[in-house]
């Protein structure tokens, strides 16, 4: 067995992510809630009182709604940021002292087999920063809740093996939509949101030859369909000469339905 994941739930009502090697089990995030959560993991084979811990992005409620109960249910230690840490402690309930661990922004850690290494993203939280993984030469990327693609962010998750990627919004749907102008001016600011058009030239400037499965993320419900992501980011990356279909393939995530279980 090598690394292995499932986005449990991604979208604007809440995303959580399972990641396993032989020697650690993790959730990254946990914005739904704790009874959703443990439907989700055992959907993705982990039984959640084997997780070893909990890996925290950003304060926002769609990352953090069940993680109080968690980490109380299961006695999990929880890393995150200082800056996060202070944002969410209010939001979450009660943690033990020695359930509380910090992991700072640009910067590796090891869990047993596996390393984590982190990385600031623009967005409107305390401190925001998302993930690559790294198990016996293979790497998967976590990267969500940007207002923009950084070159900071490029050059992390470059060629990355596997990605799980933010594809929030269709340009035309959000700006002919209900949202007030103040949430769209949030969602298409730099410290918003990621629309398919520039997730998919983001994509093209950093899939490399290792790169064979990109997961399209974090789609709005009210601004985006899957159909809508997956054939904007086909026909960009086709475009640049990229063979979807072919060395590249794409897959869509669900706000309440695990992907099938991944193994690198």
């Amino acid at each position: 067995m090598g690394l292995t994941f499932s986005v449990l739930a991604s979208g604007s009502s809440g995303n959580a992510m399972y990641i396993e090697t032989p020697k650690v089990k993790l959730l990254i995030d946990a914005g739904l809630s704790g009874k959703k959560l443990e439907q989700l993991l055992t959907k993705a084979a982990c039984d959640p009182s084997e997780l070893d811990g909990i890996i925290v992005t950003h304060e926002h409620s769609d990352h953090i709604k069940g993680l109080g109960v968690m980490a109380r249910r299961y006695k999990l230690p929880v890393y995150a940021n200082e800056k996060t840490w202070a944002a969410m402690e209010p939001l979450v309930g009660t943690i033990a002292a020695d359930q509380k661990f910090h992991f700072s922004q640009n910067s590796t850690k090891a869990f047993s087999d596996l390393d984590i290494q982190s990385f600031p993203v623009s967005h409107d939280a305390a401190d925001p920063m998302f993930f690559a993984f790294h198990h016996e030469g293979r790497k998967l990327v976590l990267a969500t809740d940007m207002g923009y693609v950084s070159d900071t962010v490029k050059g992390v998750i470059q060629n990355a093996d596997m990605m799980v990627f933010e594809s929030n919004h269709d340009m035309n749907m959000l700006r002919m939509g209900r949202y007030p102008w103040s949430v769209k001016r949030r969602i298409l600011g730099d410290s918003g949101h990621v629309s398919n058009e520039d997730a998919a030239y983001a994509l093209c400037d950093v899939i490399g030859e290792r790169t064979k499965r990109i997961y399209l993320a974090h789609l709005s419900k009210d601004n985006n369909m899957k159909e809508l992501a997956r054939m904007t980011a086909e026909q960009i990356l086709k475009e640049k000469g990229h063979g979807v279909g072919e060395s590249v393939h794409l897959f869509d995530t669900d706000p309440v339905n695990p992907t099938s279980i991944v193994t690198l």
